[in-house]
């Protein structure tokens, strides 16, 4: 226990708005979770759930960004959860940090006191990593946030069904070469999805994709203009920058 809360770094997010403790190896928060926070359409008042929180970065920006939010930090290792408090806590954040194996049984949530039907929103970056198709971190809790089995993404879309309210938002991020899976599992339950494809570069096919889709949605999907990272440079785009110091949010958060 020692050895972890001794191997930690201190990071600033949002241009030093959010500052967080995490462990120096293993999976480290960046760019995907501010980007997923970024996303995210909360408005005051809602329940926001950030399934998988790790250290709470996601969750914790959007918090950030959207005063009055009830923030839930759901995530399966105990010793990241507690840290996801505790950064919490160190950004004067209010937050209920919960341990739990997103693909848990509804009465494991229930008797947590997360009901079904009772978020407005639910966040995820899920581990989207084929084990079959990439090599496997020896470090447990980097393979934990970013290895997939088969069953993954099927699990974890099931639970944010669960807990979101009809009308309610998924927002998720994954990657781009496995989409179609991605549009097939959210086929169960959800609509009137937004997609914004996210590219490296302008020359480079898309990296990432970010999801909103609605819980009995009905609406046509619709395909966003892509968020392109860097200009021919290799700097990222001043909008980018923005996102990324919290000075402004994705289409998602805000369509």
């Amino acid at each position: 226990m020692n050895d972890f809360w001794d191997g930690l770094t201190e990071d600033a997010f949002l241009g030093g708005k959010l500052r967080l403790r995490q462990p120096k190896s293993g999976h480290r928060a960046g760019h995907d979770a501010m980007l997923l926070a970024a996303a995210t359409p909360a408005r005051s008042g809602d329940r926001v759930v950030d399934l998988g929180a790790g250290v709470g970065a996601a969750g914790l920006a959007v918090a950030r960004r959207v005063s009055g939010i009830k923030l839930v930090l759901v995530e399966i290792d105990e010793k990241l959860a507690e840290l996801a408090r505790s950064n919490a806590n160190s950004n004067a954040i209010a937050a209920e940090t919960i341990a739990l194996d997103v693909t848990s049984a509804s009465s494991a949530f229930v008797s947590l006191g997360l009901k079904p039907d009772s978020a407005e929103i639910v966040l995820m970056n899920p581990p989207f990593n084929d084990s079959a198709r990439h090599r496997v971190s020896p470090d447990k809790l980097r393979e934990t946030a970013h290895v997939a089995t088969p069953a993954t993404l099927e699990g974890w879309v099931r639970a944010a069904r669960r807990l979101l309210k009809t009308g309610g938002m998924l927002v998720m991020i994954w990657r781009a070469d496995e989409i179609a899976e991605v549009l097939a599992t959210l086929d169960r339950g959800f609509g009137s999805l937004a997609i914004l494809p996210v590219h490296a570069d302008v020359t480079s096919p898309a990296i990432r994709v970010l999801v909103r889709a609605v819980k009995g949605g009905k609406a046509p999907a619709r395909l966003e203009p892509a968020l392109v990272l860097n200009d021919e440079s290799g700097r990222p785009h001043q909008k980018v920058q923005d996102i990324l110091q919290g000075k402004a949010a994705l289409l998602l958060a805000t369509a």
